[in-house]
């Protein structure tokens, strides 16, 4: 039988040096585990904005160019989904759409590359385009008649919100790179939009940029007016969305009565900011303050959607909401993006990063 050790010897020396190896590749390890910590963080920031744009959708839809009275009258407060079975509308599909596009070409896309995607896939469509906006019809139009890049865009409707609604995938796949997101914006909305069509979907895509990087409600929004021109309309209903006391001030300060569409990009973002702030960027307040809030309701609510769950990530969704969301359907743009998942298109984004690790890309 082999001889114990008595109580109180020292250890060999081959089980320090044992212990020291064991610290030493902790220490190695380290960084590998933050490293996965990060990836993590950014995919679950990514899906709760992407997953906040599709609920800010569908929770939106039902209430559509409706008036705040008028919601109120038929349903009461707003707390949660106006349907049973809700659904989104062009908003979501054209937000997957354009996140393919940088999921393929990244930070090399171009305004070509955008077009000649809008050519391939929906100009070519048949069977019309479902609750297709104005400016995305006029676009279509345009890219039919052989326009290009930025004239394709330049139409009637070209300071419409159907940039905005789309650009929360651009700050997505520029987190933290806030002159990337301003760029990714531009370069999609010069193929449908102009002017303030652009500026309010940049303002979007700078939002979620900084608060895929940790920014509060106020610093993204700060970060949002340095990067359209001081002077533009966008620019001066973001700063109504900060000061604005309560949502009856800011739809009479934002909403131009006069005008008999409710889709004007600088009053949307406006209204969706205004949301996000009032709600302290806790998305379950938000959206349905969006919705209430009516016009268009599923736009401002997406984009309210797509700003907190930057800022909160999936924590901050309810989880029946999260479960309420099935897949794109194609209703709108057809087989390009029926079937994909918000979720799943946060991943691809997110990966698709300059830089990203080898193994974030597979979500290990």
């Amino acid at each position: 039988m082999p001889a114990r050790r008595p109580a109180g010897a020292a250890q060999p020396a081959r089980d320090e040096a044992t212990r020291r190896a064991d610290q030493d590749g902790t220490a190695r390890d380290q960084p590998a585990r933050d490293g996965a910590d990060r990836d993590d963080a950014a995919r679950d920031r990514a899906r709760g904005c992407l997953l906040g744009l599709a609920i800010g959708d569908a929770m939106g839809a039902p209430a559509e160019n409706m008036t705040a009275a008028a919601i109120a009258e038929r349903w009461g407060p707003v707390t949660g989904f106006l349907r049973d079975e809700p659904a989104g509308t062009d908003d979501t599909e054209y937000a997957a759409f354009s996140a393919l596009l940088l999921i393929e070409h990244g930070a090399a896309l171009t305004s070509e590359q955008v077009a000649d995607a809008w050519v391939r896939h929906l100009a070519g469509r048949s069977g019309g385009f479902p609750g297709a906006g104005f400016s995305e019809l006029g676009t279509i139009e345009n890219l039919r008649a052989g326009l290009r890049p930025p004239a394709s865009g330049q139409h009637l409707h070209s300071w419409s919100d159907g940039l905005a609604m789309r650009a929360a995938v651009h700050g997505v796949y520029a987190a933290g790179d806030l002159d990337l997101a301003a760029r990714l914006a531009a370069v999609d909305g010069a193929v449908s939009h102009d002017g303030e069509g652009v500026y309010a979907g940049q303002a979007v895509a700078v939002a979620v940029a900084a608060a895929l990087a940790g920014a509060r409600p106020g610093e993204m929004l700060a970060a949002a007016r340095a990067r359209v021109p001081a002077d533009s309309w966008t620019a001066a209903a973001l700063a109504t969305a900060a000061t604005a006391a309560g949502p009856d001030a800011l739809l009479d300060a934002l909403v131009v009565r006069a005008y008999p569409w409710t889709d004007l990009a600088p009053e949307a973002v406006g209204l969706a900011f205004g949301a996000a702030l009032a709600a302290d960027g806790e998305l379950r307040r938000a959206v349905p303050g969006a919705v209430a809030m009516g016009r268009d309701a599923d736009t401002t609510a997406a984009i309210a959607g797509a700003l907190c769950g930057a800022g909160h990530g999936m924590a901050g969704i309810p989880a029946e909401w999260v479960a309420a969301i099935g897949p794109v359907t194609g209703r709108c743009l057809g087989e390009v993006v029926a079937g994909l998942t918000m979720r799943d298109l946060a991943d691809r984004l997110v990966a698709a990063r300059p830089g990203t690790r080898p193994e974030a890309r597979t979500g290990r």
